[in-house]
């Protein structure tokens, strides 16, 4: 093999792949981090005809590194333009190194095994996997994070499918091992997961339905002391049910994962329409999710409304919007870590005096018609200290009694 690296870009991540000393030089030159894209798995895909020689020749021949799309990455493929190779979203190009001279992109020429159709296809599919294995670990490390005992959750509810999914979540797992230590999903082990993705949709949907019904709480309390109450307890359901969803997304990606490999092994022609499928399904599945975390943030900015519009009248309504930002935050970070777009802020809270100038500031505003407001809060006022410095007077005079009581008893 030459210098030549080719670049392969499925919309995730960015595949380089030649020679191994001309793809390290490259990626040190550029400062990406990579995995090993496992391209002797290809095998399969190139195996038939009379090239399947050549094909092993090249593929032993070649390295393979994956990735992940980032602004760095993505900096990269605009540095090194990439050309459509198909209609499934899939775009590459050959970077040609020439001696001391910089990297000349050309677009890619037939004639190579590495750069034929079924190359490409088969690339994309072990990119798919490395995504989706990368989107698994970072799930893993936000439940870490935010402390959250997905199981426990699950068991504290009485629906039978939740029960199911504790045991699906333990056959995956396994079937996850069994992959990494043998390269491959057998039979017997590919039929322990059969019908573990209905499981999981419906844990999903049952997950989604406890945000739809706690947005429907919020919206239908109108008193400020019990609206506060059910926003505070809002921070801890909502992370508890994110944690869930985002469980139930990393095992979807774990059986994704599984899948690719059984269609690699029995069809691999397959391989490429099976991974768009994958990917368009998962995409569903986001938009959603995103539906439901942004009705629940609507319904709460409408309380946080409610509470900062009632601030004056009731001081403590002001935890309605600090409740609001906690759960605020707790539903961008998810949605950072699925890749869903968001763009939220935070409410900033009224505090009471700030509330109390404004309507003092109003009423001598407006006059006359000020001073009888003016008036009537300071009467209110007046009448609310009277009525509190008569409860702390009659508590008080009643303590005394008691102590004298018990002196003269003594």
């Amino acid at each position: 093999m030459d210098s030549d690296i080719e670049l392969i870009s499925d919309g995730d991540g960015l595949a380089v792949i030649g020679e191994p000393a001309a793809v390290e030089r490259f990626l040190a030159s550029e400062g990406l981090a990579s995995k090993s894209l496992d391209l002797p798995r290809l095998s399969t895909v190139l195996s038939s005809g009379s090239g399947a020689a050549q094909a092993g020749a090249e593929i032993a021949a070649a390295s393979g590194r994956w990735v992940k799309l980032t602004k760095q990455s993505a900096e990269l493929m605009q540095k090194y333009p990439l050309m459509k190779g198909s209609d499934s979203g899939v775009a590459r190009a050959i970077v040609t190194q020439k001696g001391k001279t910089k990297h000349i992109v050309e677009f890619v020429k037939p004639g190579s095994v590495l750069t034929s159709p079924a190359m490409l296809a088969g690339a994309a599919g072990l990119m798919a996997q490395l995504a989706m294995q990368q989107a698994m670990d970072e799930i893993t490390d936000y439940l870490k994070v935010i402390d959250a005992k997905v199981d426990d959750v699950l068991r504290g509810q009485k629906d039978a499918v939740l029960a199911a999914m504790i045991g699906v979540e333990s056959q995956i797992d396994d079937a996850m091992v069994m992959r990494e230590e043998s390269g491959r999903i057998g039979s017997i082990t590919w039929s322990k997961i059969d019908g573990a993705e209905a499981t999981i949709a419906q844990t999903q949907a049952y997950a989604l339905r406890q945000l739809e019904g706690l947005a429907d709480k919020l919206e239908s309390t109108t008193q400020v002391g019990e609206l506060g109450k059910v926003a505070r307890g809002a921070e801890v359901t909502v992370r508890e049910w994110l944690a869930v969803l985002a469980r139930c997304f990393q095992l979807l990606d774990a059986l994704a994962v599984l899948e690719l490999d059984r269609v690699l092994d029995e069809s691999p022609h397959e391989l490429d329409r099976h991974r768009v499928g994958l990917r368009a399904a998962r995409q569903k599945r986001l938009d959603k999710v995103a539906a439901r975390t942004r009705d629940l943030l609507a319904r709460m900015d409408t309380a946080a409304g409610t509470a900062n519009a009632k601030v004056l009248l009731h001081p403590t309504a002001s935890r309605v919007v600090d409740s609001r930002n906690r759960v605020a935050t707790s539903v961008i970070d998810f949605e950072a870590l699925l890749g869903i777009e968001s763009d939220r802020s935070a409410v900033e809270r009224r505090r009471w005096l700030d509330a109390a100038s404004d309507v003092k500031d109003k009423a001598l505003a407006t006059g006359a018609d000020g001073v009888e407001v003016t008036k009537r809060l300071g009467d209110a006022g007046l009448s609310r200290a009277r009525t509190v410095g008569s409860e702390v007077r009659s508590g008080l005079t009643s303590r005394l009694s008691r102590v004298r009581r018990d002196d003269s008893d003594g």
